[in-house]
């Protein structure tokens, strides 16, 4: 193959040949520069161990540190010039540092290496997100709990294979997604706890012979300890891992909500109505107003679910210690942690927002022969049926329901005695939905009164 023909596989970004094509594989900078903060406050807390053990002198540590908050400030306010040719954001601050404060910035790589400063960067970086994660699952729960303690009492249909149940309350289908989203913010907060070591000074993988204080930079960096191996502390990405595991649990929830919004705001279904925030309408059906929201909730899942294989993938067949193909950990971590706080934002916007559509929702709860459990319960408690033949007269009724085209609180005593005589004008008691949600008052269940327990305990728990 001719030097013209390979020229123009590569394509006109790569047209000076294989030095672009390396560079460009080669090359972090295009995300991790998204890390700035955190490689700063690692130098900066680096420099300051560097003083206090008398490996560089004082002036110099000062001048590193200043410098440094320097370059940051041109980084947050735009005028920092990012280079390829430095491959990534350790050495683009480390070269702007030298420009701005000459020879002492040569020090600052002193008892570290590359290896260790960005499991360090991205520790950081990733436990910043989890605590922006926290604060976002926190938010989520409180718009729920507002939405359960409005409607602690209204009824609606709860199911099964997306077929009526039995009768349940808003509030405690709505204190069903706190539950859910109460254990992802538990799995943030133990993620969190076991990540908090510092892998600073680990160096590229053995250690160092400085006499460096690693108890110093962990501390300073608000790690609760250094990390105990030095192999271990530059290889390991499990931190990364847990997040995105974490996260697609997390997403699996937004996603199953987002599904139930998506039913509920349907023309069939008029459960609720989504506010005009979170839905657009169509181009050419001017009827239409769909829950674009939710929607892209659902879809965006599929991106957090990817990164956490993708990654997972990356990692599965690495030797220790470090290896270049680590660098393919930050894109899917950013983008998945991108999308997961989009998505915890645009859920408890929409709920927040949402509006029950309460005598729909109690039409449906009526329907669908909803009590039939609890006619069942009825002959048990009261009859002394067995359940199995409970169940089975109960089944009649409902098929007698049906013939006629009518519910089971609209059969006549009379039609329920032709099934059994011993049933009593006392069976009507149960059979009204509100009866039936007060009804079920075992704990963790739907009744009112559990349910309004259920709200002052989060409530206290999120305060």
């Amino acid at each position: 193959m001719s030097d013209k023909s390979s020229n123009q596989m590569w394509g006109g970004r790569f047209a000076a040949g294989p030095d672009a094509i390396m560079e460009a594989i080669n090359a972090s900078i295009g995300f991790d520069k998204r890390m700035a903060a955190q490689d700063i406050a690692g130098s900066r807390a680096h420099a300051a161990m560097l003083a206090a053990q008398g490996i560089v002198t004082p002036s110099d540590a000062d001048a590193m540190r200043e410098g440094l908050l320097t370059v940051l400030s041109e980084i947050e306010t735009g005028q920092f010039a990012f280079s390829t040719a430095l491959e990534d954001i350790h050495m683009n601050v480390e070269a702007r540092l030298k420009e701005v404060i000459g020879e002492p910035a040569g020090r600052l790589h002193t008892g570290r290496s590359r290896n260790d400063q960005v499991a360090t960067d991205f520790r950081l970086w990733v436990r910043d997100q989890l605590d922006a994660a926290a604060s976002g699952l926190e938010a989520l729960m409180r718009a729920l709990l507002a939405q359960a303690e409005a409607g602690a009492d209204w009824v609606m249909p709860g199911f099964t294979h997306l077929q009526t149940a039995q009768p349940v309350t808003w509030g405690h289908h709505m204190m069903a997604y706190v539950e859910m989203f109460a254990r992802d913010l538990s799995r943030v907060q133990d993620a969190r706890r076991r990540m908090n070591e510092c892998p600073l000074g680990a160096a590229a993988l053995a250690g160092t012979s400085f006499p460096i204080d690693r108890e110093m930079t962990a501390k300073a960096l608000g790690f609760d300890r250094p990390m105990a191996n030095s192999l271990d502390a530059v290889s390991d990405r499990d931190f990364a891992l847990e997040f995105l595991s974490v996260a697609s649990i997390s997403a699996m929830h937004l996603s199953r909500m987002a599904e139930e919004l998506v039913i509920w705001s349907s023309a069939q279904f008029r459960f609720v109505t989504l506010s005009d925030r979170f839905s657009t309408g169509s181009s050419i059906m001017p009827q239409k107003k769909n829950p674009d929201a939710a929607e892209l909730i659902r879809a965006k899942i599929g991106r957090i679910f990817g990164a956490n294989v993708a990654l997972m993938t990356v990692m599965k067949g690495l030797p220790l210690a470090y290896s270049k193909d680590m660098q393919e950990d930050k894109e899917q971590v950013f983008d998945a942690a991108d999308n997961w706080m989009l998505a915890l934002a645009a859920m408890e916007g929409m709920v927040k927002d949402m509006t029950a559509n309460t005598s729909v929702l109690e039409s449906a709860a009526s329907a669908g022969f909803s009590t039939a459990t609890d006619l069942a319960d009825w002959l048990v408690r009261t009859l002394d049926l067995p359940f199995r033949e409970a169940h089975h007269v109960t089944g009649s009724l409902v098929a007698m329901a049906e013939k006629k085209g009518c519910d089971l609180p609209d059969l006549s005593l009379g039609d329920m005695q032709s099934v059994h005589a011993a049933i009593t004008a006392d069976v009507f008691e149960v059979l009204g939905v509100h009866n039936s949600v007060a009804s079920r008052t075992s704990y963790g269940g739907t009744a009112p009164v559990r349910v309004r327990e259920q709200i002052a305990r989060w409530k206290e728990a999120l305060a």
